[in-house]
């Protein structure tokens, strides 16, 4: 057992100094082509980014323009429904294995292509191997020694998991990577809960003097409830669609059918939210607190009217709390 301890010590340092890194000193500042827009978009897991993402890519590729679809997401999803749900090499897996052999990482064995759009998937760590924003920031080292700063792109949108709030996840925001956010959510607490915690990161880099904004929401999987339209308007951001909860989308995304694309019953919504997307400028978020969010919905389903109540001594000590002997001194009176 004590030939162990020192390894131990080892994986907890470099455990430490991967989360006190300066993320400064390891992406470059070097700035894209400007004529380039950068989105990074934002979302609870599970309320569909990755469905919204593969067919706004692929309707914007049917519009014209040149698309980049970068998952920047752990679970290397982004891309599964825009390839039928083949799984993607992902650029940290395949680096890995490439410098394992004594070769380099080239285009084509990361980067892959259907109906115009160019897609990749930076990966992550396997299950308690590692820190997912590590990757994020080791995924994008590499892409720019592929020359991501060359690229010629008009559009280059990041699927980020909106859940996470490490430096990793947060990189666009804070490092101005992007022009602009855009959040997908739901007429759920949980889905608005984490949009309301992007708007805050946002709104705490700008006071810092970041240029990021938000673009607005894209409310996917609306029931017509109207609480994410309500929190839309609550900090000033546009909605850029709403997806209706709907079972014939709901079976072709099971199927990895894309819907984005004109010849769907579904292309002209997808081609209002690409326009709106290319044109919605980047605005500063007025976030909510606590309970401005809970007051968009009907207390009676958030426990919203829930008032707190203060433990006591008592409470903590339970069975152990019965009186003890006083020791303090107590004279008859006179």
């Amino acid at each position: 057992m004590k030939d162990d301890v020192p390894n131990l010590k080892d994986f907890d340092k470099r455990l430490r100094d991967e989360a006190h890194e300066d993320l400064a000193d390891v992406i470059a500042s070097e700035a894209p082509k400007s004529k380039t827009q950068i989105i990074a978009i934002y979302g609870k897991g599970g309320i569909g980014k990755s469905f919204t993402l593969a067919n706004l890519s692929h309707m914007m590729a049917e519009q014209g323009k040149r698309v980049l679809l970068i998952g920047c997401d752990p679970k290397s999803d982004t891309t599964s429904l825009l390839f039928g749900g083949k799984a993607c090499p992902t650029i940290i897996e395949t680096s890995t294995r490439k410098k394992l052999a004594g070769e380099e990482v080239k285009i084509g064995d990361v980067c892959f292509k259907r109906g115009g759009v160019f897609a990749m998937e930076l990966g992550g760590p396997e299950v308690g191997r590692g820190c997912g924003g590590r990757g994020i920031i080791h995924g994008f080292e590499l892409l720019e020694k592929l020359g991501f700063h060359d690229w010629d792109f008009d559009f280059v949108l990041l699927d980020f998991l909106g859940d996470v709030v490490c430096g990793g996840f947060g990189l666009p925001i804070a490092r101005d990577m992007a022009q602009k956010v855009i959040l997908v959510g739901s007429n759920d607490l949980q889905s608005l809960y984490v949009a309301n915690n992007v708007c805050s990161a946002v709104e705490y880099f700008r006071k810092l003097g970041g240029n990021v904004g938000v673009a607005g929401l894209v409310i996917n999987k609306d029931d017509g409830s109207g609480e994410a339209q309500a929190f839309a308007t609550a900090v000033n951001i546009p909605v850029l669609a709403s997806i209706p909860q709907d079972d014939d989308l709901r079976k072709k995304s099971a199927n990895y059918q894309i819907v984005g694309t004109g010849h769907s019953p579904w292309g002209a919504l997808f081609a209002e939210l690409g326009m709106n997307v290319s044109e919605a400028p980047p605005i500063r978020p007025a976030p909510l607190d606590q309970d401005g969010l809970l007051a968009l919905f009907d207390s009676k389903d958030t426990g919203g009217d829930i008032v707190l109540e203060p433990a006591t001594d008592t409470d903590m000590r339970g069975k152990y709390a019965a009186a003890k002997p006083s020791l303090e001194v107590i004279y008859d009176e006179a």
